[in-house]
């Protein structure tokens, strides 16, 4: 009796079974597809077709780009998430900061600016971060196609949710300058970022992080909620 041939490869639909390596054959499509295409132009779509897979699959497994970003990239955070955080928590630390200051104690801590810095400090400094953090500063110095990666990246992940806090002050205004504030943030981050860790810039390397949230916190606050344009003193 003649034994019914054996099904192999893939099931149709070009969707494969969810076994152990299926993440890894993901992962490798997503770092090809990103340093070809870069940020922007990298699609689930795409990363799909070419791991042999569903895109259902994909967003299955990571959700959002940003997510399969992250994980392709080995980054263990999310940053938009890691920015939103921070962002509820130091508008309530404003908040006690603003009642304390009015109560004459003259605290220097709160503020969403300085709980931004410490959760950037804390974040780049823990051991499962930092190795992966300088190396991608290093690549976006060193290499125009991971610079633009890079900046796609932080214009979605990061820019993006910065804008959107400031979106407030904005609408209180009746400006338009979101995504100006939020870049304005990000040159500063990235400015505390390069002096501290890569150009080892004293004392900014070696200063404590509260110092820095002190000091670099009210300029942030400046950038998302005060005055940022030139403004005419004739007459």
């Amino acid at each position: 009796m003649t034994k019914p041939a054996q099904r192999t490869g893939r099931p149709r639909g070009g969707r494969r079974a969810g076994d152990s390596g299926t993440r890894e054959t993901i992962l490798d499509a997503a770092r090809r597809s990103f340093a070809e295409h870069g940020y922007d132009g990298a699609t689930i779509r795409g990363i799909a077709a070419d791991a042999g897979v569903d895109p259902a699959l994909v967003h299955h497994f990571y959700g959002t780009k940003e997510r399969l970003f992250a994980a392709a990239m080995r980054l263990p955070i999310i940053p938009s998430e890691i920015l939103t955080a921070a962002h509820a928590a130091g508008a309530a630390a404003g908040a006690e900061g603003a009642a304390a200051g009015a109560a004459g104690s003259g605290a220097r801590a709160g503020g969403i600016g300085a709980h931004l810095v410490r959760t950037a400090l804390a974040t780049w400094e823990s051991p499962e971060v930092h190795g992966v953090f300088l190396g991608l500063l290093r690549s976006a110095l060193t290499s125009e196609r991971a610079a633009g990666m890079f900046r796609e990246f932080i214009a979605d992940a990061i820019l993006r949710p910065v804008a959107a806090m400031a979106s407030g002050a904005d609408s209180g205004t009746g400006g338009g300058d979101a995504g100006y504030r939020a870049a304005a943030v990000a040159s500063q981050m990235l400015g505390l970022a390069l002096a501290r860790y890569l150009l080892r810039l004293e004392p900014i390397a070696s200063a404590d992080a509260a110092d820095l949230a002190a000091t670099i916190g009210p300029t942030i606050d400046r950038y998302l909620t005060g005055d940022i344009r030139a403004t005419s003193h004739e007459g």
